[in-house]
């Protein structure tokens, strides 16, 4: 028995396209996550803003109200679908992500939430890193000008099979976050993220194999699926990325369902070929995992 992965797992990651009604979005979601599920996928990851479309003009007009936990229906309709498509699927499901309004104190926020196999909410991770960028003549965006930034790593347990840890598209930039999450015991590392026509071209691919062959893990991106008639244009080419690098599965750019089998084995035997977690040199820099680290913690953040 695999000390990460206990033992095999199926993961899917649904790529499709969110259009302006949110119903509709959800009613997708769900059409998409059961058919996963009847082919046989037992952890199943939906697309940033899945929900609604991506873009800060649309961040608050679709944002929900997560707390206090749970939140009625009215406050916020896609947690309620979310844990009733993973009831019915009977799988973990990660749901992508949704806006959230904290109303207490005005804030947004790009939020991730997880439910069990009984629709159960297991985790919730608020985008921690805003995407903030300007490629001269290419793209500028500025999620701060309406999000706030999330505070905690995100690792969820998942009794069957082990450890994942949660992380919303730019926050793969920074190979801290993944690094902690790693050497926290994680077998993969999950981003639903929607970059774009300029930025994943560049970078979508290399990140996921950077982010892999970093910690020895799999990697798992979402993408939304590419509508060149929205306002911001999603790269797509969902992926998933095994921990020597290689690429086990990528989606085209339109709405479409892709699977990859997760192997304990893989893992242990990437890291036995090449032992890194053995020779840090942790006498020469710090350890970035030891100490001073916010973790979420079973959902503490959205159950207060």
């Amino acid at each position: 028995m695999s000390k990460l992965l206990k033992k095999p797992v199926k993961l899917a990651l649904v790529q499709l396209a969110s259009g302006a009604k949110k119903t509709k979005n959800l009613e997708n979601a769900r059409i998409k996550v059961l058919a996963a599920a009847k082919e046989g996928a037992e952890i199943i990851v939906l697309p940033e803003c899945f929900n609604s479309p991506y873009g800060c003009d649309y961040f608050p007009s679709y944002a929900e109200t997560l707390l206090p936990s749970p939140p009625t229906a009215e406050q916020s309709p896609s947690f309620h679908a979310l844990s009733a498509i993973a009831k019915d699927a009977k799988t973990y499901l990660i749901g992508g992500s949704i806006p959230e309004l904290d109303t207490k104190t005005g804030k947004y926020y790009n939020t991730s939430l997880t439910f069990s196999p009984r629709g159960d909410l297991l985790a919730t991770h608020r985008k921690v890193h805003l995407f903030d960028i300007d490629i001269p003549g290419k793209i500028t965006f500025r999620e701060s000008e309406v999000l706030s930034p999330g505070n905690k790593v995100t690792i969820v347990d998942l009794p069957e099979f082990g450890k994942v840890a949660i992380a919303i598209c730019y926050d793969i930039r920074f190979p801290e976050l993944a690094m902690v999450a790693a050497r926290h015991g994680c077998f993969a590392l999950i981003y639903p993220g929607a970059f774009n026509t300029t930025t994943g071209p560049l970078h979508w691919k290399l990140l996921a194999q950077a982010r892999a062959v970093d910690n020895e893990v799999y990697v798992a991106l979402c993408s939304p699926a590419r509508d060149m008639g929205a306002s911001y244009h999603a790269y797509g080419h969902s992926m998933v990325v095994d921990p020597m690098a290689g690429v086990l599965v990528e989606a085209g750019e339109g709405e479409e369902v892709v699977f990859a089998e997760l192997s304990g084995e893989k893992i242990e035997e990437t890291r036995r070929g090449i032992p890194i977690y053995g020779q840090r040199r942790f006498d020469v820099y710090p350890d970035v995992s030891a100490s001073g680290v916010r973790f979420e913690d079973e959902a503490s953040e959205v159950k207060s």
